[in-house]
């Protein structure tokens, strides 16, 4: 009787979480889709195209001109620093999550004040923590991704064209299609630092979830969106 009840209770708790993690779960799918039919229409609506065709030609156009080679080293070198600067930063907020998953009685009550839909528990507070831990995590492993495509790159870009006739995987268009899958590594890992914002906001409650999905929403929308759209 006494497990019953709990249960009935931790439902009762867990209810709002639900629905307002499936109410954010829709609005980014929605906008996503949503996107998508834009870019369909026009591939150049999004930034994130453009920026793969600009990785495209600067690829291409380096491997076609060999006296670039040196720039071309440099600027690999800067997109790999990017991503190391991006996985200790992941690496910080991990450790931190990590941390602050250890206190989750004290905290869930506390926090709880400000909190105008379901009820203190510290079971909904683990499943929250550790939903932040995942994303942060995916964050990690895409910019870890991005180092170990970009570094590839950085060999198979000086490469003298005599030595590349007759290998395919070290073509321009292949070598450039390599350099824009790190490129939306790094994109990957960075949408999930942003994602991270409002499930930072649902540890004070579902009702900021959903207020902080939809204010992402509207940023991300400006920034996806190529400037010169009108």
């Amino acid at each position: 009787m006494t497990g019953s009840l709990f249960d009935q209770r931790w439902m009762a708790a867990a209810g709002a979480d639900i629905l307002a993690l499936a109410a954010s779960a829709s609005m980014v799918v929605a906008y996503y889709l949503h996107l998508r039919v834009r870019m369909r229409q026009d591939p150049t609506y999004s930034i994130h195209a453009v920026n793969e065709t600009a990785r495209r030609l600067w690829v291409l156009h380096v491997m076609a001109n060999p006296s670039r080679d040196v720039m071309a080293v440099q600027t690999l070198r800067n997109f790999i620093m990017v991503g190391i600067l991006m996985v200790s930063t992941a690496t910080l907020l991990i450790i931190g999550t990590l941390t602050l998953s250890g206190q989750a009685d004290s905290i869930a009550r506390s926090w709880h004040t400000i909190n105008v839909l379901g009820m203190p528990s510290a079971e909904l507070w683990t499943v929250r923590i550790m939903c932040l831990l995942a994303d942060f995590l995916v964050a990690f492993f895409a910019f870890t991704m991005a180092i170990r495509l970009a570094n590839h790159v950085l060999f198979m870009i000086n490469v003298p064209a005599e030595l590349r006739e007759g290998n395919e995987a070290l073509t321009p268009e292949a070598v450039a299609r390599r350099l824009n899958r790190a490129g939306r590594m790094i994109a990957v890992g960075i949408r999930s630092l942003f994602v991270a914002v409002p499930l930072v906001f649902w540890l004070f409650g579902p009702a900021f979830l959903i207020l902080a999905t939809a204010g992402l929403l509207i940023v991300l929308h400006r920034l996806d969106r190529n400037q010169v759209v009108v």
